[in-house]
């Protein structure tokens, strides 16, 4: 098997140590492979059915389509190609409540989902759909007693992510969609953080719309998927006009390397993902083990038990983010959401869980992932304990020469 130069960061070649898998995922050489040849030869329009170079690419799309669906469980013909998780979830929250707006106007979502579905909703609240955006427990996870009470007969789609992007937890989708079927409303789940990384099948789940992104799962950018359910049908409204490609529901013409590299991608993580799950199981229990050991308050946000193995957010006390990055030159970590990265706010997410501003600002995300070593996070947990020594020293010593208040 091909991999990355596992030792790069950590042997003076001026890579850093990269700890944000939730963020973005290196392409698989594997994938690569299989892509490179839709970049030069094999270059043909996939909707070009009248000759040999359009069947070549239109089969490719088409296999891939095949491999994708195979991952989550679904039929081939419930896969609809987009250019990421952001279009899927534009296009299933939109298009689900304007297909279904003379009947019922009601949607139902999680103060700590992606920007892309809080502001779809907000967005809709706009055109005079009713909107509620349902706060979650302290550990992040919902609580299904509260969305019990506020999905009625008249809420046509309940939207909630498979795996928190920042703290990584788990959420109980199964009792979710019951809760859905009792009403009749639609379920939509952005699973960008789940499908590859731990079990997500659509028919055991019940999930009528999932959106997934190439590069969360080792796979390029630009692509991403939704699936929607064909029985019984789901019903959307396209967000734009074209030429019908991808059963109408999504025109323009297809990027087969695109399509071919997540394709691959779901094969190997189908094949894999079992245990990769394992390892980076082992891998951020060490993290864990060294981080608490060495800073002692440390705090993890997010339930403990419900969440993927390749993900930690904690907090330093005191230490705020961005300082603690700032002298981390050889890891590449995060305070959350790449989307959000620019942004001067405290995390809403951990906001919603109740954390204070010092301590949101306080706080990083890690990332583990498939080319993550054992090495690295004996290195990362170092530095960031040397790091944080230094900042709160630093500190110490700022606060006790300060010029006493006259």
């Amino acid at each position: 098997m091909n991999t990355l130069d596992k030792n790069s960061a950590t042997s003076g070649k001026g890579r850093p140590v990269y700890l944000d898998y939730q963020a973005s995922t290196p392409v698989d050489p594997r994938v690569v492979d299989a892509m490179a040849p839709f970049f030069g030869e094999k270059f043909g329009n996939p909707h070009s059915s009248g000759h040999f170079y359009g069947w070549e690419a239109g089969e490719a799309v088409e296999v891939a389509r095949e491999n994708v669906a195979r991952l989550i469980g679904a039929t081939a013909r419930e896969i609809v190609f987009t250019s990421g998780a952001t279009e899927s979830n534009n296009l299933a929250i939109k298009g689900i409540a304007r297909f279904h707006k003379d009947q019922r106007n009601h949607i139902v979502t999680l103060a700590t989902e992606h920007k892309c579905v809080l502001e779809s909703s907000i967005g809709l609240e706009r055109e005079g759909f009713k909107v509620s955006v349902l706060p979650v427990m302290e550990n992040g996870l919902l609580d299904l007693d509260r969305l019990r009470d506020v999905v009625t007969e008249n809420t046509s789609l309940v939207s909630v992510m498979a795996v928190n992007n920042e703290i990584g937890v788990i959420q109980p989708l199964a009792e979710i969609a019951a809760i859905c079927r009792d009403k009749g409303a639609f379920f939509h789940s952005d699973a960008a953080q789940a499908a590859g990384r731990i079990p997500f099948d659509v028919e055991e789940l019940s999930v009528d719309l999932a959106s997934l992104s190439g590069h969360k799962v080792y796979g390029p950018m630009g692509i991403g998927v939704l699936y929607v359910r064909r029985r019984p049908r789901v019903r959307l409204e396209p967000l734009f006009s074209g030429g019908g490609q991808e059963q109408g529901l999504r025109s323009g013409t297809l990027a087969p390397p695109l399509c071919v590299g997540l394709g691959e991608a779901a094969v190997i993580a189908a094949q894999e993902s079992t245990d990769e799950a394992e390892r980076l199981s082992t891998l951020r229990d060490r993290f864990l083990e060294k981080i608490l050991i060495n800073i002692p308050d440390a705090k993890i946000n997010g339930d403990v038990i419900s969440r993927i193995p390749g993900n930690l957010n904690f907090t330093f006390p005191g230490v705020m983010a961005q300082d603690l990055m700032a002298g981390l030159k050889d890891l590449a970590i995060s305070t959350g959401s790449a989307c959000n990265s620019a942004s001067v706010e405290p995390s809403y997410v951990l906001k919603a869980l109740g954390l204070s501003d010092e301590d949101s600002f306080a706080s990083v995300r890690i990332g583990f992932g498939r080319f993550t070593t054992e090495r690295e996070i004996d290195f990362a947990t170092d530095k960031i304990a040397d790091e944080v020594d230094r900042i709160r020293r630093g500190s110490l010593q700022q606060s006790m020469h300060a010029t006493p208040a006259a």
